[in-house]
């Protein structure tokens, strides 16, 4: 985006892409898909963006994300509207999205030079005058776009080349840690889970016995934990207080609509139904057939016990288990698994309007590099993409 924005107002323009071909991180952005942006206002993305959402306000009115679906049609890609004002291609292709990106890119003229990463910065005098390669190439330029990602998923070229640049040349940067990342639980159980999802459950975040945060939406089992959108999102709480080494528990009500005492009427209700079974053969219509074992060993119950045997007690045991299923968070996987990178290059450094440096003239910092990151939903690629137009915008006037 940034270099369409620099040819597109008279620049040009060369782009030293790392990889062997573009967009290899967009790829693989909404599960393929490619979640590109969301409907919501500006107020609204910025909320979204805890991760210093409010330096990008200049940046979200100059380049909003109506004008990124008029760009993507213009290119070729219609896009549509799904749950939580989540924008994706019709097509539900991510690579329409790259292909789109390609064809602006050539019909604007940029250079686009593949397997070329950057390896350092040229300034003279406090200017930037151009960059080095790894094979040692100089290119001269009037001004430099650094867009080279943060450190999560590397295998797309994201592994933390613009960090080193940037404190070359003398910018602060922040603590690089993983945002948007899934948990690593303590319970070995976990992996009979392996691959369930669950939806339109709720997680909840407790910290020392005090609530931190919760949500609600779609969450995934793994082999060492827990994944999914509300883990993901909820994992930006658990970082730093694993940092700090607190003791950090999730639950998930895994029946969030119902109110307690409904859900044991429902619970009745099934076991009135199924009163000559065994428990374990009882639950079908209340549980995911994965979760049945497990819900019942934590509720310290007997699997093979008829239903109509079950006593209040133990009905309540099972209820407490359905609306607190409980799992100690030992850390985060490692931030190349991250799908965003918290930290980078200090907002308080860069100039919110142009994205120019605040140190160095006429070089300019795009997307994840800065220490800038949302929750799922869109907001991250809004947010480079709006960061990426500014930039390549004036450093095309420079």
């Amino acid at each position: 985006m940034a270099a369409v924005s620099a040819a597109a107002h008279g620049g040009k323009v060369v782009l030293l892409e790392k990889m062997p071909s573009v967009g290899r991180k967009l790829l693989i952005t909404g599960k393929g898909r490619c979640n590109l942006t969301n409907i919501a206002d500006i107020p609204e993305i910025i909320r979204n963006i805890p991760g210093n959402g409010r330096f990008l306000n200049s940046a979200l009115r100059s380049f909003t994300n109506q004008d990124l679906i008029e760009f993507l049609r213009a290119n070729g890609v219609e896009t549509k509207v799904e749950r939580g004002g989540r924008v994706f291609p019709a097509s539900d292709k991510a690579r329409d999205v790259v292909v789109a990106f390609e064809r602006s890119l050539k019909e604007l003229g940029v250079e686009v030079l593949l397997n070329c990463p950057a390896r350092r910065l040229l300034v003279e005098n406090g200017l930037v005058r151009g960059a080095v390669d790894k094979a040692g190439r100089r290119y001269l330029a009037d001004a430099v776009v650094v867009a080279t990602g943060g450190m999560s998923y590397p295998g797309t070229g994201s592994s933390g080349d613009g960090y080193i640049m940037a404190k070359q040349v003398g910018h602060t940067i922040v603590d690089i840690k993983p945002s948007l990342v899934p948990l690593e639980v303590a319970e070995d159980w976990i992996a009979d889970l392996q691959g369930l999802s669950l939806r339109n459950v709720e997680a909840t975040v407790y910290s020392e016995g005090k609530k931190v945060a919760a949500d609600f939406g779609e969450m995934l089992f793994t082999h060492f934990g827990i994944s999914g959108p509300i883990i993901l999102s909820l994992s930006k709480y658990v970082a730093p207080l694993l940092d700090k080494q607190k003791e950090v528990i999730v639950t998930i009500n895994l029946k969030p609509a119902l109110t307690p005492e409904i859900l044991d009427k429902r619970i009745q209700r099934d076991f009135e139904k199924y009163a000559r079974k065994a428990l374990k053969n009882a639950l079908g219509d209340l549980l995911p057939a994965k979760m049945i074992d497990t819900v019942i060993d934590l509720s310290f119950l007997d699997p093979d016990k008829p239903v109509h045997q079950i006593t209040k007690s133990e009905r309540l045991r099972l209820l407490e288990t359905i609306t607190r299923f409980t799992l100690a968070i030992t850390k985060t996987r490692p931030v190349s698994e991250a799908i965003v990178t918290a930290g980078g290059v200090s907002t308080k450094e860069v100039n919110p309007s142009t994205m120019e440096s605040k140190l160095v003239a006429s070089l300019y910092f795009a997307g994840e590099v800065l220490d800038i990151d949302g929750y799922t939903g869109g907001y991250n690629l809004q947010a480079a993409f709006s960061s990426g137009y500014v930039a390549g915008r004036h450093a095309a006037s420079v």
